[in-house]
């Protein structure tokens, strides 16, 4: 049996957003942390994360997840002034409230009765106001005819997730994690009360394993005695050049970033393991977004990528610690930056023993063995 290469207390699998969020919050207790990133070929969500923090009409068919997603909002903050002290990056939160556009009477018949659904859930105060097109010109004045109305509200935001990456890695590496890259985990063992993991970088021993590798999470759960049936979803995005703001608030659709630009989004694709960029998609997209907001029909197009999410059957998040291999636990959610307060500030400190924060038992995997949510739709925001 080849000697390992490195040990520690916690080994992380994933080298995203959702893998910086635990290192940086298990980091910060003081725990020994290494990180196994399988580098840029991974099939990683977080460079194609739109930077929402986004809560309204999270948690339709799960009332817990509108509680878990608004209190991450509220803790995002804390997160945001925690690493511009330590970090001197200003990852852009904004929470100024957010839109919903709805391009039909239907539509906007149908959102309004969605929200009125999760208000009466009981999950805590969750505010909305329903606009009809003249409504919501007055607060956004460059609003195109085609838009009927919108939903608002005020427990939304944005950020900038590249700022975010950038601010937990180097926050993350001031405490002392250790990186190790073009690591893809393939195997994990448990035995005598620690893992071996072994990666394309060599093995690696810990006395706890965290698996925050994505898409990779569906065969490393299955090792470790876990359960994250997780598949993917295509989303393409594009950006425009960088203008005069104009867009104050973070929209269903678009937004404008810190920097000027204009991220144009919200499709949503089951293509498998197909990360490129079609025509159509990014044509609809385009259209759409000058049907919103006309001053951008002669607006430069810079940028187009597309991603694949990390997404459950039912949409919702998965942490777990393993009952027979006591130790291991899997993470995963398709809401990297939003829920990325809630990460650091409560689940990490729950996977390094300091207790369970409220709600977090609802979002095992349990959910998805039943016959009663082998067919829930998946909710995509």
């Amino acid at each position: 049996m080849p000697a390992a290469s490195g040990s520690a207390e916690f080994v992380i699998a994933g080298g995203g957003l959702l893998g910086l969020c635990m290192a940086y919050g298990l980091a910060r207790l003081g725990k020994d942390v290494l990180v196994l990133d399988e580098g840029d070929v991974a099939w990683r969500a977080s460079r194609g994360n739109f930077g929402l923090v986004w809560v309204q009409n999270k948690g339709v068919g799960l009332p817990a997840y509108a509680a878990w997603s608004r209190d991450a909002a509220a803790l995002w903050p804390t997160l945001a002034d925690e690493l511009l002290q330590s970090t001197d990056i200003d990852v852009a939160l904004r929470q100024p409230g957010g839109f919903f556009f709805c391009y039909s009477g239907q539509e906007l018949e149908a959102r309004g009765a969605s929200l009125r659904g999760l208000q009466q859930q009981g999950q805590g105060a969750y505010h909305y106001e329903m606009l009809s097109h003249e409504q919501l010109r007055e607060r956004l004045p460059h609003i195109g005819a085609d838009v009927v109305g919108a939903s608002f509200t005020p427990m939304d935001g944005h950020a900038n997730p590249l700022k975010l990456y950038r601010a937990l890695d180097q926050a993350s590496r001031a405490r002392g994690v250790r990186f190790v890259h073009d690591a893809k985990v393939h195997a994990i063992r448990f035995d005598d009360g620690r893992f071996e993991v072994d990666s394309a970088a060599g093995r690696f021993v810990a006395r706890k394993v965290v698996l925050a590798a994505g898409l990779g999470n569906a065969d490393l759960a299955a090792q470790v005695g876990l359960h994250a049936p997780v598949v993917p979803r295509r989303g393409q995005v594009l950006v425009t050049e960088r203008l005069q703001p104009f867009l104050h608030h973070p929209t269903n659709k678009l937004r404008q970033t810190d920097e000027g630009t204009v991220q144009i989004g919200d499709s949503v694709e089951d293509v498998g393991f197909d990360d490129h960029t079609t025509g159509d998609v990014l044509k609809f997209m385009a259209a759409r977004a000058v049907r919103t907001f006309p001053l951008l029909r002669d607006v430069n197009l810079v940028r187009a990528w597309g991603a694949l999410r990390v997404m459950t059957p039912d949409g919702f998040p998965i942490y777990e610690e393993s009952a027979s291999c006591p130790g291991a636990f899997v993470a995963t959610c398709h809401s990297g930056v939003t829920l990325a307060a809630q990460h650091v500030l409560k689940v990490a400190p729950w996977i390094a023993g300091l207790g369970a924060p409220p709600g977090i038992d609802v979002f095992t995997s349990h959910r998805l063995r039943s016959d009663a949510h082998a067919h829930a739709p998946m909710y995509v925001t």
